[in-house]
Formats: C-alpha cells, structure tokens, sequence
C-alpha cells in the first residue's frame, strides 16, 4: 500500500521560505507564505468554501506567489504517471543556497619566506643549517667540492690561476679517520686546509703563490648547535697577495653515521676580504635540522692562545 501524505500545506523543498499545495498525488504550482498559514485550508479554486478568508489569504500571498514563480517556474517532481510513493514528499526541504562570495583576495605564496626572516643555508647530509651573512651567498659555479657558502663576486688572482674568491665555507663529513676527537681531528686539518686554500690548488697551480708561514691566532673548545666542538684558527701569509685565515671547526654529528662534522673557512685578509667576525657569527649560527632550537655559539672558554 502507497503511504502518501493526504493533501495540504506543505513547505515548499525548492523554495523553503514558502509553503506549497501537496494535492494528495502531487504538487500544485499554489504557494503562500507561512505566516499567512491558518489552519489545512485548499488553495483557491481547489474546492472548499473558504470564502473571504480563502480570498484574503491569496490577496496576502499573491506577491510571494508570483516571484516564487518566475524563480522556481513551473517544476514537477518526478512524472505524472510515476507511483506517489517515490517522489520527494512534501516533508522534504532544499537546503537554502550558498550565498555567493567575493573571490578570495591575493595572498602570499606559502612557499615564499616571511618577512624578515633571517636566510640560511642547508647541508642536509649532515643535517644543519648555517645562516647567511650580509655578503655572502648561496654556491654558484664553484670548483671546491662541499662547499656551502661563498662572498659574493669574483677577482683575479694575484698568482696563477684564473679567479679567486675572498671567502667561502666548506662542510664535510671526517670519514677518513677513526678518530673520533674534535680537538684532535681539528688540529690535524688545519694543515692541509691552509695548503689548499692558499699554496697549491688541486690542478697544482698557486693562486697566491704559495703558502710562506703561518700563525695560530685562535683554537679552544667551542659549542656548535649544542655540542661540544673544538676548532683551530691560523693567519697566513703567501708569497703574493694579502695572504688569509684559515679555520677547521670539528663537532660531533647527530645524524647519518654519526661521524663527526668538519666545517672549514677560508677568508681573504686582504681589504675587500669579509670581516673576521664572521667566522665566529657563522658558527654561532649553526643549528641541527633536527633541534632548531638547540644552543650554540663560541664558548665564553675560546681565547687566543699560542
């Protein structure tokens, strides 16, 4: 047996703000609106005797009507001859439009950098980040291998070769040793950074020409992204040109194989080379991918010394 709703005023599902003639079978195109409601009453010209109240209830409505009309138009549900029971009874209402909205307005793309923020430089095979001085850049075109970071520019060299740099940084993993001190493994590089930074280059040319003598002007204990370090700073002189600094800094690793980590400057001291302080800013910035928020820095116990 077909369960239908008996005839009546229902709320319209495609105009929710009004109410529609459901005639038993299917809806008629009658609408009025709600608060003309008074009681079960049949549209005008359906029968009943509604009289002058049937009269004004249309009067009251007759605007609401019409524009629901031109909106929604002449709309059926279902077929004429389909069975009452399927169709979308007069229960059922139409969820309201969507109000429009004003396209969203232009924004900032999430991959660029805020404002502000300081820029950096990743190794990411030894998991830390270095922060970028004010006249240093990211490598381009650069023969050394591990390089992380260079001053902006190049010159001629004052010896052999074509150009020069007045400073760079380098980040390396130590696995060429089983040692495992930073001290140690810091005072063993420093001799053969110095060589390749400033007497002989790898295709036997000397940029400066040649590595004449050198001096130990810093190495101590230092904390680099919350570990203990040690590094060793040498001031050299060359047979032409200004000659320069040298610094192997060693600490120990958190990621990857654990092998420690050597970071090596080479800064021109010559007028146009960076300031020395930016050794020491550089390490102080040094930060584990992992830990941003770990300490670091030159330990208060890094002093000169002989």
């Amino acid at each position: 047996m077909s369960m239908t709703p008996p005839p009546g005023w229902y709320r319209d599902p495609h105009a929710p703000h009004l109410e529609r003639w459901w005639d038993g079978t299917a809806w008629t195109e009658h609408r009025r609106a709600p608060e003309a409601a008074a009681g079960p009453l049949p549209p005008p010209g359906e029968g009943g005797t509604g009289g002058g109240r049937a009269k004004a209830v249309a009067l009251t409505t007759a605007g609401a009507v019409l524009v629901a009309a031109v909106v929604t138009g002449a709309v059926f549900l279902g077929g004429d001859d389909g069975d009452p029971g399927t169709r979308t009874g007069p229960t059922a209402t139409a969820p309201p439009p969507a109000p429009r909205t004003s396209p969203p307005s232009p924004s900032t793309s999430p991959s660029e950098s805020p404002a502000g923020a300081p820029a950096v430089v990743e190794d990411p095979l030894n998991g830390i980040t270095f922060p970028l001085p004010d006249g240093w850049v990211r490598p381009e075109n650069v023969a050394e291998d591990d390089v992380v970071m260079t001053t902006d520019g190049t010159y001629d060299c004052p010896g052999e070769g074509s150009v020069c740099r007045h400073g760079l940084v380098v980040s390396r993993t130590v696995t060429a040793s089983d040692e495992t001190s930073p001290e140690l493994l810091a005072k063993e590089d420093i001799p053969e950074a110095a060589d390749e930074a400033f007497h002989e280059d790898a295709v036997g040319r000397r940029p400066y020409g040649g590595l004449e003598s050198h001096e130990v002007v810093k190495s101590g204990p230092v904390a680099v992204a919350g570990r203990a370090g040690y590094l060793v700073r040498w001031r050299v002189t060359t047979a032409e040109g200004p000659g320069g600094y040298v610094q192997s800094l060693v600490f120990p690793s958190s990621v990857g194989t654990g092998s420690p980590v050597l970071v090596r400057y080479v800064f021109d001291a010559g007028e146009d080379g960076p300031p020395l302080a930016d050794m020491d800013r550089i390490t102080e910035g040094i930060r584990s991918v992992t830990d941003a928020d770990s300490g670091g820095g030159v330990g208060s116990s890094i002093g000169p010394t002989d």
